[in-house]
């Protein structure tokens, strides 16, 4: 019975992808936000990319060596990807060993638990992250100021993210326009001229990475341009409606994760709906939710959050827009 043959439904169609080639593809996107988080950040940068890469590739190659009994897959770029992404989380001033422990997280909790990939209903770096966040929350949120080339990591300072400086003003009874005074004007914002973490400072670089995985096909553009639509949209009514409480639009989708959340965590192949209908009520649902957390919750940012919160709904969204089988005949009413 072990060995019968299941096959899915015709039609078969033959491609050149395969796991691999599309989780290096995806790696290749990231190296010019890498690049200039390093520039920003200096050697923190490496330090905590490396060791988060190294960390989930090994506890994924470990688990599945003596825990799992099964043939390791480390070679399919799978745990490199979550070990970049859950870098690009993080401050780049965190301690290692916190970095290593939100790898074991994202890996052994958020991957391997449920059967490994393809099995998992949550992103797995965002799942290591956010354990890190609700449990070591000042490490999580003392983020370094961008160095420039020359300033060693060492003498750099650490503040609020702009998020958090308008969260913070806005729970001081302050007005929105003379906080943003304090804030790097928004072409500053989209070079990444801010404290956060890599991922977070990196908008212009992430963008260059969106377009290159639409342009190879690697990921449909229908995910992150619904996601960043429909932030703009609600923030931008709720700035028109009383610009004193709100920030304008283009600096939401330009501070904060909503850029790295977007493109990379929301469009994991595992975790997020099939059919373009599906994708696009995925969507709306991560840019509504980020938007209420981000205006009335206690915390500044929320796209994390709103992520894990739909890849709950992912099965559901599924069985609502199942693609039409091969052949299947439309029923006329």
């Amino acid at each position: 019975m072990d060995k019968l043959l299941r096959v899915s439904y015709s039609p078969h169609i033959h491609g050149e992808n395969s796991v691999p080639r599309l989780m290096w593809g995806v790696i290749a996107s990231l190296v010019p936000a890498f690049v200039l988080s390093v520039l920003y950040f200096g050697l923190g940068a490496i330090l905590v990319t490396a060791t988060s890469v190294l960390s989930c590739v090994l506890f994924e190659y470990l688990i599945q060596r003596f825990i799992m009994k099964v043939p390791p897959t480390v070679n399919d770029g799978s745990a490199v990807v979550t070990g970049v992404l859950l870098a690009f989380c993080l401050p780049a001033t965190i301690p290692l060993w916190l970095v290593a422990l939100g790898a074991l997280v994202a890996i052994g909790v958020g991957k391997m638990s449920f059967g490994g990939l393809g099995s998992n209903p949550f992103n797995p770096a965002l799942v290591g992250r956010v354990f890190l966040f609700i449990s070591f929350p000042v490490q999580l949120t003392s983020w370094p100021l961008p160095m420039g080339f020359k300033t060693k990591l060492v003498d750099a300072a650490t503040g609020a993210t702009p998020l958090g400086v308008i969260k913070e003003g806005l729970l001081n009874n302050q007005q929105v326009p003379p906080l943003m005074d304090d804030i790097p004007s928004h072409m500053q914002l989209f070079y990444g001229n801010m404290n956060g973490s890599m991922g977070e400072v990196a908008a212009m670089a992430l963008l260059l990475g969106f377009i290159y995985m639409v342009v190879k096909k690697i990921i449909p553009p229908v995910i992150p341009l619904t996601i960043l639509g429909t932030v703009f949209v609600f923030t931008g009514i709720l700035w028109l409606a009383n610009p004193e409480s709100n920030a304008d639009p283009l600096f939401h989708l330009l501070t904060g994760g909503v850029m790295l959340g977007a493109i990379y965590m929301a469009t994991d192949y595992v975790t997020s709906p099939m059919t373009k209908k599906g994708m696009v009520v995925f969507g709306v649902g991560i840019g509504v939710i980020t938007v209420l957390i981000r205006r009335f919750g206690s915390y500044p940012e929320g796209v994390q959050f709103a992520i894990l919160i739909m890849n709950a709904f992912v099965p559901l969204i599924n069985s609502w827009f199942k693609p039409k089988r091969f052949g299947e005949e439309v029923q006329h009413g």
